[in-house]
């Protein structure tokens, strides 16, 4: 066993306690690895809130990256000192979904009990097979991938979740042709990188939505061609600016109301993606005759329908050719102790994302 530290979450809603906490060696195909950065994405908020339940206490926190210290006798492709991003995929590589490249949607049951525990042995739950909110974590090698020596732990941490998250809904999940038309609600860190994907795939036009004026300015910087405010006109808005609905509608945050609206900006078969998470109970309607009447369609996007080994190196590739954006995505750094400030940041909702460097 070796002793770190880490934010544990006690209570739902309660402040995070930086305390020391035991990780036990890799063992079969798992990975260690010492964290040099990890990123605050709203999911651990809605975990570490109850939003979404779950067993307490916990360590949250999934993405991040770091260097491998230590290696299971079966994690083959790894060396020690090898740098990684640490991703929240757990996969098995033989279930349906796994077998046929959709490793987000694997059927096979992580194992019950997890590396961490407390110091008087009491079990610790690895949130979101992670627990990243800590100095080292010990994953499974599925949910590794190397990345390049040049580039920074806080930017590399960011392709765990937030971006291909964005991008990958909109390259894999919305399959966006060039020409298309897109409507990106929301302009937060997954909005922001959906515009991105939007960007790199080739639409003709890509409008972001937002409440937040401030968050529209931001879109802009990332590839977004318009810009509006969320409001009820904002459908109508849309098909003025286009001439007709949009192709792909990309709804990236947890509001009832965004899913609620997001069929109004649709073109003649064209596809909501839905991307965001609402909280465990929350409810949207819909008219299904007017769906089916007009071919058009809604679609669950989960992590970007990634494939870790595939799309990550394409990530790394296309921000060293300067074509994906990821240092400007961070708004602020801070250590393991502030960050019950770093959430509550995140929390206001000005934020695009925090990252805590080790």
């Amino acid at each position: 066993m070796t002793r770190i530290r880490a934010a544990v979450c006690h209570a739902f809603g309660a402040p995070l306690r930086i305390e020391e906490v035991e990780l036990r060696a890799p063992h079969s195909a798992e990975v260690e690895v010492t964290l040099g950065a990890v990123a605050i994405c709203h999911s651990d908020i809605s975990y570490a809130e109850g939003i979404w339940g779950g067993t307490l206490p916990a360590v949250y926190g999934h993405e991040a990256a770091g260097t491998v210290t230590a290696l299971g006798p079966q994690a083959g492709g790894l060396a020690l000192g090898d740098k990684v991003v640490v991703t929240l995929i757990r996969s098995c590589g033989t279930c349906p979904s796994c077998a046929g490249a959709h490793p987000a949607h694997c059927e096979t049951p992580a194992p019950a009990t997890g590396p961490l525990s407390l110091p008087d042995g009491r079990p610790l739950m690895q949130a979101m097979h992670c627990g990243a909110f800590a100095e080292k974590v010990v994953v499974d090698r599925s949910q590794i991938a190397p990345i390049p020596d040049a580039l920074p732990m806080e930017a590399a941490a960011l392709l765990a979740c937030g971006v291909i998250t964005g991008v990958g809904a909109v390259i894999n999940t919305g399959a966006v042709r060039p020409g298309e038309d897109v409507v990106v609600i929301g302009a937060g860190g997954v909005g922001l990188n959906a515009i991105q994907g939007a960007r790199i795939a080739g639409a003709r036009r890509i409008v972001a939505v937002d409440l937040n004026a401030s968050k529209l300015e931001d879109a802009r910087t990332f590839g977004a061609t318009d810009t509006l405010l969320a409001d009820a006109d904002a459908p109508a808005a849309t098909r003025a600016l286009l001439g007709r609905g949009a192709d792909a509608v990309f709804v990236t945050v947890g509001a009832i109301a965004a899913f609620q609206i997001a069929p109004d900006y649709l073109a003649p078969r064209g596809r909501v993606v839905l991307v965001g998470m609402p909280a465990v109970g929350a409810m949207a309607s819909y008219e299904p005759g007017n769906l089916a009447a007009a071919g058009q369609a809604l679609i669950g996007s989960k992590m970007g329908d990634a494939v870790i080994a595939r799309d990550i190196p394409w990530l790394c590739d296309l921000h060293a050719q300067g074509r994906l954006q990821l240092e400007t995505l961070i708004s602020g750094r801070w250590r393991l102790e502030q960050i019950n400030e770093a959430i509550a940041d995140t929390r206001s909702g000005a934020a695009r994302r925090n990252v805590i460097l080790f």
